[in-house]
């Protein structure tokens, strides 16, 4: 092998046993050895220059079963951090994580609305730097910063198609004018994909699962586990389980299509719904009104719990499709909406796969709502940071380069 293929088999191996230490908690070597397969020597190497890197510890020697205790292994959550932002139209929700995924900054501001792009990115690189001057982040471990938003993304430019609220960000550079103004490697992807990311990197779904993380916040999407691998299909797009027909004389979805599951189930459509039928509402946004509707329904208001549950049932739909299909075993509600509706939507879904998942009499299928469904979006932009720079399993992926460096922006291929 020349020195090339060798460094490129070290980044690989690397990466692999970073994740299964993340993963582990604490692990010894022989444990390593043992999970991914690799040489004693190669883990031993490995380990010794993540060791120098700061980025792991021995953490102490677990308890001896007869021979010599062996030493532990753990990451060190100080040694880096990465900021994740959701831009979204009714709000920017902003995270600090650590190496261990860890949120150790959260805070919520004004959405994009109807606000010039170029001024948007200039209150983001505001936000950024004051928030991570107050907590004391030592910017030299900050290795980059994720923004998501609404789908479809494209790796260059950013939103190609968005939703009505959002037009004018269409085509926009957004990564390079967020590079430009933070000054540290930009990372771009869809809310939905980057919320599974943040699952998994928080420890919220397993190594071994396969998992969809069903998102309503904006629209409706899905992002896509298995085994610890992010399906992202060859755009980056996959998961858009939002726009699966259910009617085909359905109405005309934002999309272009007809007879979407967001069409149906979407915020938009609950708050036209209701609008539709005499409900009073603050009418200032979506999500306000959103949220006026699911604190009505958990108070037992009959008009609004019946809107919630028909939107409940197209959401089960879109769940039912994406567990036939992939033969999932875990479901994670996550999104703004299920953070304020999550407990009226999640028996629905429970009932309609238990009764209808095509291998439920192989296994069933776990569904729950994210520990942190409200900010799901930006934990996982942050945690797509960290994997991207410490743990890379992107495949296809295009570079942004710049003066702080360079990162890889979601393209082609899996994560």
């Amino acid at each position: 092998m020349n020195g090339a293929g060798l460094g490129a088999a070290h980044t690989s191996s690397g990466a692999a046993i970073l994740d299964v230490i993340r993963a582990a908690g604490t692990i010894s070597r022989v444990e390593l050895t043992r999970v991914t397969g690799l040489t004693a020597a190669t883990v031993s190497t490995v380990v010794r220059r993540l060791i120098d890197d700061g980025l792991v510890v021995e953490a102490g020697r677990a308890e001896s079963t007869g021979g010599k205790p062996r030493m532990l292994l753990q990451l060190e959550p100080t040694a880096r951090y990465a900021v994740g932002v959701h831009l979204d139209h009714a709000g920017i929700t902003y995270v600090v994580a650590n190496l261990g995924g860890a949120v150790v900054a959260r805070w919520r501001r004004p959405g994009a609305g109807a606000d010039d792009p170029r001024d948007v990115v200039a209150r983001i690189a505001a936000e950024i730097a004051t928030t991570v001057d107050r907590i004391g982040v030592d910017p030299a471990r900050l290795v980059g910063v994720g923004v998501v938003s609404p789908g479809p993304i494209a790796s260059g430019t950013g939103m190609t198609l968005t939703p009505p609220v959002m037009q004018h960000w269409a085509d926009f550079p957004l990564a390079d004018a967020i590079e430009d103004a933070v000054g540290l490697p930009v990372l771009l992807d869809n809310d939905a994909t980057a919320a599974a990311v943040g699952e998994y990197w928080s420890g919220g779904i397993g190594t071994g699962t396969a998992c969809a993380a069903l998102y309503m916040g904006t629209g409706i999407g899905a992002g896509i586990v298995v085994d610890g691998t992010v399906f992202r299909g060859r755009s980056s797009n996959a998961g858009e389980v939002g726009h699966v027909c259910v009617d085909l004389d359905g109405p005309r979805c934002w999309c272009g299509a007809r007879g979407c599951v967001e069409a149906f189930a979407g915020p938009a459509a609950v708050v036209a719904h209701a609008a539709q039928v005499g409900l009073a509402l603050p009418g200032r946004t979506v999500s306000e009104d959103f949220a006026t509707l699911a604190r009505a329904a958990a108070r037992g208001d009959a008009a609004p719990m019946a809107i919630l549950r028909e939107s409940a049932e197209y959401v089960a739909v879109a769940a039912h499709t994406l567990a036939n299909l992939l033969d999932l075993d875990t479901v994670v509600l996550t999104g703004p909406a299920f953070a304020l509706a999550g407990s009226l939507y999640l028996p629905v879904v429970q009932e309609r796969l238990a009764a209808g998942f095509f291998a439920r009499g192989a296994h069933a299928v776990d569904v729950r709502i994210s520990a942190h469904a409200s900010e799901a979006a930006a934990v996982g932009g942050a945690a797509l940071v960290l994997q991207s720079e410490l743990a890379p399993r992107q495949q296809g992926m295009r570079v942004v380069l710049g003066e702080s460096g360079a990162v890889p922006v979601a393209g082609s291929g899996v994560a």
